[in-house]
């Protein structure tokens, strides 16, 4: 199922399709309409009320020596060379494999809704100075929804597998949110048993969209009641 996000009320679209489970490609918002399965979940993690485990600590302090970057979507060759290193690693096989710079600079710059793309470079010694790190490590693509921040596309030099960079960058979103009085984090789709998204059941308290609204699902791993 899908609709084209264009014109004026695009974001404010944007806005009630992510409440409603859709996800952003590009101009088109999208959701899974399979006839006999229901296993895509939306998933919003609460920022400010998560707290992280003693493991996403040490994640957090593995990658003290990087500085994160808040800039408009404008697409860079430095930035194709990461995501092209991240595709031909982890996902040659993929949909996007064939992915070209041209093919890249779309999905960063077609998007008529609020977008940035956050920057993660090592931090040097006149970063605090100038805002300015030096190799650029990861990045990701993001929407300013009303209520929350949505990670639209992430990569990040697969060589640096030891800093575990995925997850790393979900818990700087948080913080972010947090800064800019944002409720909620978007982390698109988890599906229950799925190896592969096993990750975004580990950033609690979070809400999954269900046929009568957002569950919370706490450390215990229960549900409560729906939320608006």
């Amino acid at each position: 199922m899908f609709t084209h996000l264009v014109g004026e009320k695009a974001a404010e679209l944007n806005d009630l399709l992510t409440h409603g489970g859709f996800r952003r490609s590009q101009s088109i918002a999208y959701r899974p309409a399979c006839d006999l399965c229901r296993a895509c979940v939306s998933v919003r993690v609460v920022a400010d009320e998560f707290e992280p485990s003693r493991n996403l600590r040490r994640v957090m302090a593995r990658n003290a020596d990087l500085v994160g970057e808040m800039r408009n979507a404008v697409p860079t060759s430095e930035q194709y060379s990461v995501f092209r290193s991240y595709l031909d690693s982890r996902h040659h096989d993929g949909g996007m494999a064939d992915m070209t710079v041209l093919d890249y600079a779309m999905m960063v710059e077609d998007s008529h809704v609020s977008t940035r793309i956050i920057e993660y470079r090592r931090r040097t010694p006149d970063t605090g100075i100038t805002g300015k790190g030096g190799e650029l490590i990861a990045a990701a693509l993001t929407d300013v929804l009303s209520d929350g921040l949505s990670m639209v596309y992430s990569f990040f030099e697969t060589g640096e597998q030891d800093r575990s960079l995925g997850t790393y960058m979900i818990l700087d979103h948080l913080a972010l949110a947090r800064k800019m009085g944002l409720p909620y984090v978007y982390l698109g789709y988890w599906i229950e048993g799925s190896t592969k998204m096993d990750y975004k059941g580990r950033f609690l308290p979070q809400q999954r969209l269900a046929p009568n609204g957002w569950l919370r699902v706490d450390a215990s791993g229960m549900a409560s009641e729906p939320e608006a």
